[in-house]
């Protein structure tokens, strides 16, 4: 067993890079509770591993007392000065144990511990291979699914992804290669554990990336995105070179980039903005496709902001269920209150003194994740586009339906 167990220690140092000494104190610690559960003692022992010839030994600590009230842990001063003159009072004697069919116990230790070593070794690489791809995306391939998670095997390692993480009206069939974004990974005890989303924004920010080589350098840069997975979303470009047109540049010859990414997506929508240090010229392109009057921050509420539109844009502004203006709170951080043109000329004269404060409780109001009330549905009821300007969609023909309509 001695040569056999070096020849073991060996070859994990070399293939497996966990260390021999490691392992060795693993053993020695495990040997001791075995000793001690085999042999039914509660004496104080010791496992020595010789790392030369693989020879194991047992030994009992007692210390040295003047007298003796535990002859398991304790010997006395008399007995220890036969052993040899130079002991006094408080020094520790080893006197091996060593059981005589104690290789067999030491061996089925051995190999539990040494198999114990090997998990945890291949657990921590995994660990810190997978770990490195946190935040960032993926290929998998699916694998299988049930009520609760879609099993994405990412190689060596297992990922799920929770229902919350699953796209709305996507399928996933065996087999299926999806790109999957990273979003936690765990060193659980029953191994490293891989949490994977198709939903969250930072997919779409790693999708541009791939696609748009001047995000992926730096030149233009996504500030910020507001996302409805599986249906729209909006994403906010600025650049840091002058000579490049941000929103251009994301989207593509003939739309071919942004296109890739919405087919990636199942046709999620995308709308392109231009980011601006200008507050209400930024929010008035979160707004697109919509036509934006004015702009009226609220005295009283520093993120909190009236937007008007002409009359037969106001439906095409707050978007179908209030999406169109929901992602534009979303995206700009402003509680945004959409007005018609009518309607805020109606209360210019009565208020004529604090416009900017005026129904600040309208019901057309759309705060970020805040739900859609009942006067915006009433309003999109009547096809009210929610069409992109730099996107996926056209929304001239809305437009011009609304015109008409007036």
């Amino acid at each position: 067993m001695s040569k056999e167990l070096l020849g073991a220690l060996d070859t994990l140092e070399s293939e497996k890079g966990i260390k021999k000494e490691v392992v060795i104190d693993a053993l020695e610690a495990a040997l001791v509770s075995a000793y001690k559960r085999n042999y039914g003692q509660a004496q104080n022992v010791e496992v020595d591993f010789d790392q030369v010839k693989g020879n194991i030994h047992v030994y009992a600590v007692k210390e040295v007392v003047e007298d003796v009230f535990d002859s398991r842990l304790e010997v006395s001063l008399q007995d220890a000065l036969a052993i040899n003159k130079a002991y006094e009072i408080g020094d520790d004697i080893r006197f091996e144990v060593t059981p005589k069919n104690f290789g067999r116990i030491a061996a089925q230790t051995a190999k539990q511990v040494i198999m114990q070593r090997v998990r945890e070794a291949e657990r921590g690489i995994i660990y810190d291979e997978y770990s490195q791809y946190e935040n960032e995306i993926v290929t998998g391939e699916v694998e299988r699914q049930d009520n609760r998670f879609v099993y994405v095997s990412l190689g060596k390692v297992e990922a799920v992804m929770g229902r919350s993480d699953q796209l709305p009206g996507e399928t996933y069939r065996i087999h299926d290669k999806i790109k999957v974004y990273v979003s936690k990974v765990e060193n659980a005890t029953k191994g490293p554990q891989v949490f994977v989303s198709r939903t969250a924004p930072d997919l779409l920010k790693r999708l541009f990336e791939q696609e748009v080589p001047e995000i992926f350098d730096g030149i233009v840069e996504i500030v910020s995105i507001a996302r409805e997975a599986g249906d729209r979303a909006k994403v906010a470009v600025r650049s840091n070179n002058p000579n490049v047109d941000p929103v251009g540049t994301c989207v593509g010859p003939k739309g071919q980039r942004v296109q890739t990414i919405v087919n990636e997506l199942h046709g999620e929508n995308m709308d392109i903005v231009e980011w601006t240090d200008d507050t209400a010229v930024f929010i008035a392109n979160a707004l697109n496709p919509a036509e934006v009057l004015d702009v009226i921050f609220d005295p009283e509420n520093e993120r909190g902001c009236t937007v008007v539109v002409p009359d037969y844009q106001l439906s095409l502004a707050i978007g179908k269920r209030g999406q169109n203006a929901r992602l534009a709170a979303k995206l700009t951080g402003f509680k945004i209150d959409i007005k018609s043109e009518t309607e805020a000329s109606d209360i210019m004269e009565a208020n004529p003194d604090n416009v900017a404060a005026a129904e600040t409780g309208n019901d057309s109001q759309v705060e970020d994740d805040a739900p859609v009330s009942e006067a915006v549905d009433a309003t999109t009821d009547s096809e009210g586009a929610d069409t992109p300007a730099a996107s996926t969609e056209a929304a001239d023909d809305a437009a011009a339906s609304a015109s008409d309509d007036e």
